[in-house]
């Protein structure tokens, strides 16, 4: 049997260098295929694979429309994508030149090494699922009791679970009683414990204590109030995308008294998702562009410091420019080393645009198992929740 071995060896190095040749190199400039931006594979509508600086290569400069090198099919460049299976295939035959997307290591040099390493995210558990959890729309993490605040579209709207997957408690039924929710947008917790949740059903914002006892309602300051989150002075943040607006909201929850309400920026266009930093209160939005036709919109994510001084933006087209593929974002969050967090639903990925003053550095760090992530929110253990309406879902990845 030891005299075959040196034969065995030799023809799964055939085989495997066979392999690169005929499935690793792309086809146009005879380069192979890397996990590296410049080569990597891309799939374009038709099917073929062709590297990612030959699709920016072959491009139109203006409408970004391309054809297919082999069978003459006409794109758009932002019609491309991953190819994943020959991303695996390269991870697979070349781990020590490769950095996983779920690994806590890493053999690279320079900023991308130091994003992976910290970004590296393990796939740990799903639970909820239709009836459960009914068209889910946003999610938040108290980290005085380790609980995920959700609300959705049943029959109680908010729903409060443990890590573990169990239903600690629900409250907020449809109606126009004190405490019922009509149609729940966003929740978040505050530092001391309530629930924050926005109805778009009558127009406002409304707090309850984790008991579902409601505290606070505030209505005549909103057209329609839609994201919100909670900054590190336990005020809240609250985007209102008809009056194009962010406003803050300071109170005292614990009595349920308002003490202000002002908007801090104005001008934006459909601001609806918002995230806050907990280590130094930087404020990132979504704006929702519009479009015409039945496509996802065009979206723009901006960034702003705790003083409301705009310090980096950038739109599906600049974002392009980085991901060819046309990128829809629909949440957001800061983890706690400071990195922006978005989830494309058109893509079905999750994606680290950096940290405010890198912005952006485009890098995917969930490619498979979503279908239509809507929200987003860490632990205090910087694992990554995700709220997936799609399968009406919670996903939680675990930092490795």
């Amino acid at each position: 049997m030891s005299a075959r071995a040196p034969d065995r060896m030799q023809i799964m190095t055939e085989l495997v260098n066979e392999t690169e040749v005929s499935l690793l190199e792309c086809k146009v400039c005879f380069e192979k295929y890397s996990q590296k931006k410049k080569h990597r594979p891309r799939n374009l509508p038709c099917g073929h694979v062709i590297c990612l600086e030959c699709v920016f290569s072959l491009a139109h400069p203006r409408n970004f429309r391309l054809e297919c090198p082999f069978c003459r099919r006409a794109c758009k460049s932002s019609e491309t994508s991953d190819c994943l299976p020959l991303l695996h295939l390269i991870e697979i035959l070349s781990p020590a030149t490769n950095i996983p997307l779920a690994s806590g290591t890493t053999t690279g040099v320079g900023d991308e090494a130091a994003v992976s390493a910290s970004l590296g995210l393990t796939f740990n558990l799903s639970f909820g699922g239709w009836g459960t959890l009914i068209n889910p729309t946003g999610i938040a993490m108290c980290r005085r009791s380790d609980c995920v605040v959700v609300a959705h579209d049943g029959k109680k709207r908010i729903k409060l679970f443990g890590l573990s997957g169990s239903c600690m408690q629900e409250f907020g039924e449809r109606g126009d009683a004190g405490n019922d929710i009509k149609y729940p947008l966003d929740v978040t917790v505050t530092l001391d414990g309530h629930v924050v949740v926005t109805d778009s059903g009558d127009h406002s914002v409304k707090v309850f204590d984790f008991n579902g006892r409601g505290k606070l309602i505030i209505r005549e300051y909103f057209c329609l109030p839609w994201g919100l989150d909670t900054t590190p002075e336990n005020e809240i943040i609250l985007s209102d995308p008809e009056a194009g607006a962010l406003c803050r909201l300071t109170a005292n929850f614990r009595k349920g008294e308002l003490k202000k309400v002002q908007k801090i920026q104005s001008n934006l266009c459909h601001p609806r998702e918002v995230a806050v930093s907990q280590t130094n209160g930087i404020i990132a939005v979504i704006e929702h562009l519009t479009a015409k036709g039945p496509n996802y919109s065009s979206t723009s994510v901006k960034i702003f410091s705790a003083d409301m001084k705009l310090i980096g933006q950038m739109d599906s087209f600049g974002l392009n420019l980085v991901f060819p593929s046309k990128i829809y974002a629909t949440a957001l969050a800061f983890n706690r080393e400071g990195h922006i967090i978005v989830a494309d639903a058109y893509n079905q990925v999750v994606l680290c645009l950096g940290k405010p003053e890198e912005f952006p550095i485009l890098r995917p760090i969930i490619t498979q198992g979503l279908s239509y992530p809507v929200a987003l929110t860490y632990t205090a253990n910087n694992s990554l929740i995700v709220l997936d309406s799609g399968d009406h879902s919670i996903k939680i990845y675990t930092a490795s």
